[in-house]
């Protein structure tokens, strides 16, 4: 439970900075006073256990790293740390010469209506995609901890969510919280082997490690992270897949399905950039580190008074230990007959990840989902290069118990067919859609694109024109009227 310290010296000094003050934001371990262009993060003097800022010795170290840490993630908004000093004649003032009382964190003030948590549902299409590759990014410049992640980080966090859940099992509800951790602990013990193999790849980093969107704010249509976790190690020298992982919580939680599948494509599709297959075994362990981050807030809302909310989250962290079982569906077509519209449309009901062959054919060649590739990147061969990567990808992926939706144009007989073949082996549920438009709009939606991993022009839509793809028994769906396809999860 928390503890809180009473120290009157640090509650008279926040009273000082927010007498003149536009707003007061306080929470479990902090207040931040907003005044004009300015916002000032006072620590609270509080104990929690897996955080310690009873003393202002402490609270001064975590301010200092706080600045440190996330200069690497919101460096226009961490400037300096400010004194808060003992006047001659008594009272307080900024930065003077007697004795220093407190300490203060100084940042740019920004918009705070821009911060996601009061706008989830506007983590959609390109924002989110833009979203979980600048999360990719920040993992790949992230510096390796050789002793962060594995078993020993997660552990960590299991073991204190285990000890908050019981302390609050009253508010939490006794029986839902022994069923949690019953749960936790099963899953834990299973992906035991992959986190420490994943550690062993250099997968555990210094993380943001408190990544929800109550930590993330949009500025000139660029996600910020800010407020990284600073006061204990053990959280934020992690698996990076459990950073993204609160994100994903988080939206999931919010019933933001579309946003959280559009994230997490977006991220791996990134991540593989640096970090190879890894990124798709690894989703093994993603229901686990989903239900220990719904854990972590159902202790930190009731501690903070939230009880309906706490009990939720208890609810939701059962829930993602018992995910739908895996799905194969594959969205195919010409170019602009909305595939990507059509796959995008179905990802969400079966929280799949989509592999886009556009992207895929874009990472093999080492650039940018949104440059442009040389010919050479379709001559022979190329494309056969591109399906055997997708559906390697697809099969690390369905393996790890995640559905997956293929997007390409799977114009050859073969193509289709291996997809097929590839849930045969395994074992799971397949269905193949084939998307369709008149002529018309196909040119006209190719001519309109902008901003798209594509590269097909009128000339490549004229080639697959004259083409035949063969007998084909995948449903048809016509992205010219209203019928649309969808698959259900549930």
């Amino acid at each position: 439970m928390a503890h809180l310290i009473d120290d009157p010296v640090c509650d008279e000094v926040c009273a000082w900075l927010a007498a003149d003050a536009d707003r007061l934001i306080e929470t479990h371990c902090a207040w931040v006073v907003l005044k004009g262009d300015l916002a000032l993060k006072l620590k609270r003097p509080v104990d929690l256990g897996y955080l310690d800022f009873s003393t202002r010795d402490k609270r001064r170290w975590a301010l200092e790293r706080e600045l440190e840490f996330n200069r690497a993630t919101a460096p226009t908004i961490y400037r300096t740390l400010r004194t808060i000093t003992r006047k001659a004649g008594g009272g307080f003032e900024m930065d003077g010469p007697g004795e220093v009382l407190e300490w203060a964190l100084e940042m740019r003030r920004f918009d705070d209506g821009s911060v996601l948590s009061l706008q989830p549902d506007r983590v959609q299409g390109d924002l989110a995609e833009r979203l979980g590759r600048v999360v990719a990014g920040l993992h790949q410049c992230a510096d390796v901890k050789p002793q962060g992640g594995g078993t020993t980080a997660l552990g960590y966090t299991i073991t204190s969510n285990a000890e908050h859940l019981r302390d609050l099992a009253e508010v939490l509800g006794a029986e839902a919280v022994e069923v949690l951790i019953e749960a936790t602990d099963r899953a834990f013990a299973e992906q035991s082997p992959l986190l420490n193999a994943r550690q062993a790849l250099g997968l555990g980093r210094r993380c943001h490690g408190d990544l929800h969107l109550g930590n993330i704010f949009i500025e000139n249509d660029q996600p910020v992270a800010f407020d990284c976790i600073e006061f204990n190690d053990q959280l934020s020298d992690i698996d990076i897949q459990y950073d993204i992982a609160f994100l994903l919580m988080d939206l999931l939680f919010r019933g933001n399905r579309a946003g959280a599948v559009r994230v997490l494509s977006g991220y791996l599709d990134e991540a593989a950039r640096s970090f190879g297959p890894a990124v798709f075994e690894g989703l093994a362990a993603l229901p686990l580190m989903l239900s220990v981050r719904a854990a972590v807030r159902a202790h930190v809302s009731a501690q903070m008074g939230q009880a309906d909310l706490a009990r939720a989250y208890v609810q939701a962290g059962i829930a993602f230990l018992s995910p739908r079982p895996a799905q194969l569906v594959a969205v195919g077509g010409l170019s602009g007959s909305g595939k990507s519209y059509g796959s995008r449309r179905i990802a969400p009901d079966l929280q799949a990840v989509i592999l886009r062959s556009d992207e895929v054919r874009k990472r093999l060649w080492g650039i940018g989902p949104l440059q442009t590739l040389p010919k050479e990147a379709y001559g022979p061969g190329q494309s056969e290069r591109v399906y055997g990567t997708m559906l390697a990808e697809a099969g690390l992926i369905l393996r790890a118990g995640q559905s997956v939706v293929l997007d390409a144009v799977f114009l050859r007989l073969e193509e289709r067919q291996a997809a097929e073949d590839l849930a045969a082996e395994l074992g799971i549920g397949f269905q193949g859609y084939w998307m369709e438009a008149s002529e018309a709009v196909l040119r006209e939606r190719i001519q309109a694109r902008v901003g798209d991993a594509s590269d097909a022009d009128e000339a490549v839509l004229t080639s697959q024109l004259s083409r035949d793809p063969g007998p084909l028994s995948w449903t048809r769906a016509r992205s010219d009227q209203t019928f649309m396809p969808t698959v259900s999860g549930e």
